[in-house]
């Protein structure tokens, strides 16, 4: 079984798909007001994994659930990103189980997270 897809509401189309194609998606579906698909930019030698938007009306956005993006440097991607004009909700924090992180909201409100986490993001040391 592998994960193909995840989809998430948006309110503002044009915005979240930019936000997306800044975040380094790949537009694979162009459907206005309705509906986006993107294809992650790299796919460790097997299909890439996508990501969707569908409109929704009156989202008021939530942490839950939380998406994560792997980026191999995430300080440059930071750095990249905030001169783009995204605002994250904090710089790159290294945490207690081996992985960075840094956190942002799509224009919909989604809560996302980028992250580096080398080996222990598949085989952390209490991995069973």
């Amino acid at each position: 079984m592998r994960l193909n897809q995840v989809t998430v509401p948006c309110c503002d189309y044009a915005a979240s798909v930019a936000f997306y194609k800044t975040l380094g998606l790949i537009q694979i579906v162009d459907s206005p007001p309705r509906y986006a698909r993107f294809e992650c930019p790299q796919a460790d030698g097997g299909e890439p994994a996508t990501f969707s938007l569908h409109h929704v009306e009156d989202w008021g956005g939530c942490d839950d659930p939380l998406v994560y993006f792997e980026v191999d440097d995430l300080s440059a991607e930071y750095t990249r990103l905030s001169g783009a004009g995204l605002k994250f909700m904090g710089p790159p924090e290294n945490q207690s189980w081996g992985w960075r992180e840094a956190y942002l909201r799509d224009p919909a409100g989604n809560r996302i997270c980028l992250y580096q986490a080398g080996d222990d993001r598949r085989f952390p040391p209490w991995r069973i």
